[in-house]
């Protein structure tokens, strides 16, 4: 019987079993940032074992609230900052190089088809856009992690999600997954990986194949997954070309790490997704999920633009195509958070930057403030967002706010307008 990329992943580092299911794996990174990582450095700290498996496997970045908003963010940032300095812990990120976790660290080149990765951090699914088994943990596992190198799981159950067709001009891997977790419900793929295939999948770039791993979470998803391909190479070559002679040569090595034709799935979900039309949610839940048309007019306070789902160069490009020479509705005001320093760059070389400002856009640094509600863009109660983030729950953006998720070129078609509409590139 054939194997699952997953499945696959778990034998090719599978140190032991301790008990029936329990699969200790060897880890090939370990992500941290300054919100659940000092937690795990201060408990080490009391029980005598302030140590790290491997510094050259640890990346580290200060992401969540940066700058520091106050004294208990800055003891945060200090506490990491500190330990990646005791530890000599070379890829830590600081404030001014620093950026979105999900986003830089693949930028960086730390994320390889067949890897296997942890972070205190629920959307670590998001690597495992490259074919990596990436995972979200809790701060025990992320304490071993970080001691140890390696972390215990269940074997994992597959959903394999196949996306046919094509995609409509407007409509994005954000309306993709919307309409998948729909779907599948929040519950729908709890404790197994989701894995993604497909032609649209194949003809996706990088950025919205992390989009699309980067919201399994929301279905329950353990990890997202798609097929490593020369999409794959071409993202990685910079990083791997002293590895290898060619990019063919890549492709094939990588090409291990694909499901077999006679692997066994939970279940197999296909969709055709050519009539599919920009999506957005509604209400608190991440499977409350309508097409844009259903919501247009409902009305809005904010617009943001960013995150580790959408605050990548090609979403900036989307937004900025739709707001060139527009303004925004004097009825709302829009933030947007470019994930990475390098992303920033880019976008300030090719005038995103100048189209975004003169719009009526507050630009801010890399950071992951606004999504949780911790800075940066926090809604007051009774306050309505469109935002291109991944979670809606309720109190997310701020404490009695509403959070409407949608991709860049609705966020930015809705800045204009002051009330969700549909974006011009959208052609039903």
């Amino acid at each position: 019987m054939g194997k699952t990329i997953a499945e696959k992943i778990f034998d090719a580092h599978r140190v032991n079993m301790p008990f029936p299911d329990t699969h200790v794996l060897k880890l090939d990174r370990v992500f941290c940032h300054e919100i659940t990582t000092p937690i795990a450095i201060t408990d080490l700290m009391a029980r005598g074992m302030d140590r790290v498996f491997d510094p050259t496997k640890i990346k580290a970045v200060i992401d969540h609230v940066t700058p520091a908003k106050d004294s208990k963010t800055a003891e945060q940032g200090k506490i990491l900052r500190e330990w990646a300095k005791r530890h000599n812990i070379k890829d830590f990120f600081d404030i001014g190089r620093n950026g979105v976790c999900h986003a830089i660290f693949p930028e960086k080149g730390f994320v390889r088809p067949g890897y296997t990765v942890i972070m205190g951090d629920s959307h670590t699914c998001t690597h495992g856009a490259f074919g990596a088994f990436a995972a979200g943990v809790g701060t025990t596992d992320l304490e071993v992690g970080i001691l140890k190198g390696v972390c215990a799981f269940h074997f994992p159950k597959t959903i394999k999600v196949v996306l046919n067709g094509s995609l409509k001009p407007g409509v994005y891997a954000k309306d993709v997954i919307l309409y998948v977790i729909k779907e599948l419900t929040v519950n729908g793929a709890t404790n197994m990986v989701i894995e993604f295939t497909g032609p649209v999948v194949d003809a996706m770039s990088m950025e919205a194949r992390m989009t699309l791993c980067n919201m399994a979470i929301e279905a329950g998803g353990t990890c997202g997954i798609c097929y490593p391909d020369m999409t794959t190479v071409d993202y990685l070559w910079k990083f791997i070309q002293e590895e290898f002679a060619t990019k063919e040569e890549a492709l094939k090595d990588f090409s291990k790490w694909k499901s077999d034709e006679d692997a066994e799935y939970e279940k197999v979900l296909e969709y055709d997704v050519t009539s599919l039309e920009p999506m957005v949610t509604f209400g608190f839940k991440p499977d409350q999920v309508k097409t844009v048309q259903e919501m247009e007019g409902t009305k809005l306070d904010q617009i943001y633009i960013g995150s580790c789902t959408n605050g990548r160069i090609e979403d900036l490009r989307v937004a900025a195509a739709i707001l060139k020479d527009k303004k925004i509705s004097d009825d709302v005001r829009a933030i947007v958070s470019p994930a990475t320093p390098d992303i920033y760059t880019m976008a300030l070389k090719e005038g995103l930057i100048e189209i975004f400002q003169e719009a009526g856009f507050c630009v801010t640094n890399p950071t992951c403030g606004a999504c949780l509600g911790m800075s940066n863009g926090v809604l007051a109660a009774g306050e309505t967002c469109a935002s291109t983030t991944n979670r809606n729950f309720n109190g997310r953006m701020g404490k009695g706010g509403m959070v409407h998720l949608m991709s860049p070129a609705s966020a930015a078609a809705s800045a204009i307008e002051g009330k969700i509409v549909n974006s011009p590139l959208y052609k039903a």
